[in-house]
């Protein structure tokens, strides 16, 4: 289960250590055509002034956008899993023999490790960053944070790439690759009119305190959307005020998943799924009587929260078919009463 419990109390002075280490001038970058870049971002603009040879991502998830446009960087930042240098499976082609340092970014982003890199570009558009952060970035190289207006973590994944894009002088590389994976997406909506309009679930698993989460509307759910399905309302009367896109539901009122067609369980392993199926309620649910549900591997799971340039190809490709399959139910797959 992806939890991101994080704190965002910095403190807003630039220490020297996050100056560009004594003896380690960057080199410069060779001029090219359309350079320098002006980068609008929530802390207003960022100049890149020549195209950036040394690029760092901060956030958790910007690497694959890096990797999809062609650059390999210097620095990663790890999210989850403990892939080889914070690289997923989908996106290890594109690493090829690469080394990037891996950096953290729990309470607080790596300053003194991300200036030893020397980098010429900081990108911390999925870094929760702050003024604070901002500004201790920016002291160390040009740094291009969250779009303007958007939310410090995970803003609309598009909208980052297009972003990042820009920053890197491969802005008409940027939205072929975000138009080539929406026309994916509505191709295999078209493929599959059996999808069109039936009420989908996403969910983490297993329970957390009590309670199923599940999403709402939105970006965290837009995997399914785009592919035809809706996301029940119902959902949202268990959405506490600063829990907007996630829905908490107790175990005693589980039956509310019964307005899904389809449940999509996150479970990472084999021992998530056993814990669902040990609730006597959730045997009870109409879906998991019908089979109507999708049980996806670490792998999947990964590939959906990270929802990336390269990441969403991987979800269409193993997700598509499990969806086939639970659209049309399987009644065999109830679990055994305990």
């Amino acid at each position: 289960m992806r939890r991101l419990v994080l704190s965002l109390v910095l403190a807003c002075a630039v220490i020297a250590a996050c100056g560009s280490p004594a003896g380690q001038e960057q080199a410069a970058a060779p001029s090219a055509p359309g350079f320098p870049i002006t980068v609008e971002h929530e802390f207003g603009t960022t100049t890149v002034p020549a195209p950036p040879l040394r690029v760092v991502t901060a956030g958790y998830t910007e690497q694959d956008v890096v990797l999809a446009l062609g650059i390999k960087p210097v620095g990663v930042t790890e999210w989850y899993g403990e892939h080889p240098y914070a690289t997923w499976p989908w996106a290890q082609d594109e690493l090829g023999d690469a080394k990037p340092e891996v950096l953290r970014n729990a309470d607080e982003l790596e300053y003194e490790k991300i200036a030893k890199l020397d980098p010429d570009l900081i990108i911390a558009v999925n870094a929760g960053t702050d003024q604070g952060r901002y500004d201790r970035l920016t002291a160390i190289a040009p740094t291009i944070a969250q779009p303007k207006g958007a939310v410090d973590w995970f803003s609309p994944w598009d909208t980052q790439t297009l972003q990042i894009g820009k920053a890197l002088g491969k802005e008409r590389e940027a939205t072929a690759l975000v138009t080539g994976i929406k026309e994916r997406f509505a191709e295999a909506s078209k493929a599959h009119p059996q999808f069109a309009g039936q009420p989908a679930i996403f969910l983490q698993a297993p329970y957390y305190e009590g309670k199923a989460i599940a999403y709402q509307n939105g970006l965290s759910t837009a995997f399914l959307t785009d592919l035809g399905f809706t996301v029940p309302q119902e959902l949202a009367a268990f959405a506490p005020p600063d829990a907007a896109t996630q829905a908490y539901i107790p175990l005693e009122q589980l039956g509310t998943l019964n307005v899904g067609k389809v449940l999509v369980w996150a479970t990472e392993n084999d021992q998530v799924r056993t814990e669902l199926e040990a609730q006597p309620i959730y045997r009870e649910l109409t879906p998991v009587k019908q089979g109507n549900l999708v049980f996806t591997d670490g792998e999947l799971a990964g590939a959906i929260y990270f929802t990336t340039p390269l990441s969403l190809p991987y979800v269409l490709d193993r997700l598509v078919p499990l969806l086939e399959k639970a659209v049309a139910g399987n009644p065999e797959t109830i679990p055994a009463a305990r």
